[in-house]
């Protein structure tokens, strides 16, 4: 067996980003972009009113009084003279007349027929957004490696552009496999159970950002599993579930030699999930994971959601962790490492977490009620008010980090991100 970062470590050397295609902006959310995106034009083009009130040749001191020449709404644009005794109304986003260069806002005057009297003083250049001051022509508003998310979606539609080039999106067939296998909308029979790691596993995939294709279930032959395999050579990646251990009807690791495929490694150093493997076959990357929909899953963020990631262009690609403080006891009498399913909150200053239930590796209700995992190394002990690293499942919390830098190039661990806000409070996302 080789451990967790070993194993993390062999596939991201084998993982290399995907080609660029152009899509349109509305399908780049949360996408990387390869390249440096410049605007074209100043941001605003020309100088505009911030707010809704009177553009003067300022500064104009309280009491002072000037005729009103007309209205300027915005999307229109005004190149007559407005004389230092005059006004224009003027609407927020309006471009300012040429010889104007001060906005008083409305509540700001008296108004007296055509004319307005200042109540107060007004500085020169007052609540005028001069050109460039949001961005500046030629300069990058976007970075090579962002993801792309509304900001940035919006940033885009600023400077003009309708579609976007980013990394493509992996395509990755899901496989399960094993006799005692039943579709959905069936009731199960006796010795039956429903397949549930097709769709646990295609929405991980999903939610990472690619796209899922489902080949259904192999049957527990040799000659079954190679063909169904056959098909997910044509997608980007193959995740299969089931039929990766050492049982009599375990076809996996057999069919994927039987294939030509290269087997990089077979087993891996953790509870729930021993029995993964991750193999090559005419360059595509398998991975076979626990037929256990707890161990797939679990095993799924650990080794394949960050080799999607890192596919799609992104340089972030394992979960963020942050330093919580255990209730109660958490022992581990195995010869592997533990990655335990808990429930981590937001208490006061700090993070607070607690053990999700029972623990074996087909209780997929740990993960349901859970949002994290928690590692504990083999015979390891944790006692009640220790501080343990948790790895964050559920992306409301990252959304809830502050001051975090959780860059990872690599599998040797996220850099551990503490929270200052204590407001918030979590739950799983979907």
């Amino acid at each position: 067996m080789i451990s967790i970062e070993h194993a993390q470590q062999l596939i991201m050397d084998r993982i290399s980003p995907l080609e660029i295609e152009n899509a349109p902006i509305l399908q780049g959310l949360n996408r990387v972009t390869p390249e440096n995106h410049i605007s074209p034009w100043d941001i605003p083009l020309v100088a505009s009113s911030a707010m809704d009130g009177y553009a003067f040749a300022g500064p104009g001191l309280s009491g002072d009084s000037m005729k009103v020449k007309g209205m300027l709404p915005a999307g229109q644009y005004c190149d007559e003279p407005i004389l230092p005794e005059e006004a224009m109304k003027i609407m927020t986003g309006a471009p300012v007349p040429p010889s104007c260069d001060t906005v008083v806002p409305f509540e700001d005057v008296v108004v007296k027929g055509d004319r307005i009297c200042l109540s107060k003083e007004v500085k020169r250049g007052a609540n005028v957004r001069c050109p460039g001051e949001n961005v500046c022509r030629d300069s990058v508003v976007i970075h090579r490696g962002s993801v792309l998310r509304p900001a940035e979606i919006g940033m885009l539609a600023t400077i003009g552009k309708t579609t976007v080039p980013v990394f493509r999106r992996p395509k990755v067939a899901i496989l399960s496999t094993g006799d005692e296998l039943q579709d959905l909308g069936s009731t199960p029979l006796p010795g039956k159970i429903i397949n549930s790691n097709s769709y646990s596993l295609a929405t991980q995939v999903q939610d990472a950002g690619g796209e899922a294709l489902l080949l259904g279930v192999s049957n527990d032959t040799q000659e079954a599993t190679c063909e169904k395999m056959k098909e997910g050579l044509n997608a980007d990646f193959l995740v299969i579930s089931g039929g990766v251990s050492v049982g009599d009807r375990d076809y996996v690791k057999p069919a994927i030699e039987q294939l030509g495929g290269e087997i990089l490694f077979w087993k891996v150093d953790m509870k729930p999930g021993k029995p993964v493997a991750f193999a090559e076959i005419q360059g595509i990357p398998i991975f076979a994971l626990p037929g256990n929909p707890t161990a797939a899953m679990v095993a799924f963020e650990l080794f394949v959601r960050p080799a999607l990631l890192k596919a799609m262009g992104n340089r972030r690609v394992f979960r963020p962790k942050v330093i919580a403080t255990i209730k109660e006891k958490l022992i581990n009498k195995r010869e592997r490492p533990h990655l335990v399913r808990g429930i981590v909150k937001l208490l006061g200053k700090g993070y607070e977490v607690s053990i999700a239930g029972n623990q074996g590796s087909d209780r997929i209700a740990s993960l349901v009620e859970g949002n994290c995992l928690i590692q504990i190394e083999s015979a390891g002990a944790f006692a009640p008010g220790d501080k343990v690293e948790v790895m964050l499942l559920d992306r409301g919390f990252e959304m809830g980090l502050v001051d975090h830098d959780f860059s990872c190039d690599g599998p040797k661990g996220s850099q551990v991100v503490r929270a200052k806000d204590s407001s918030l409070r979590f739950r799983m996302s979907s």
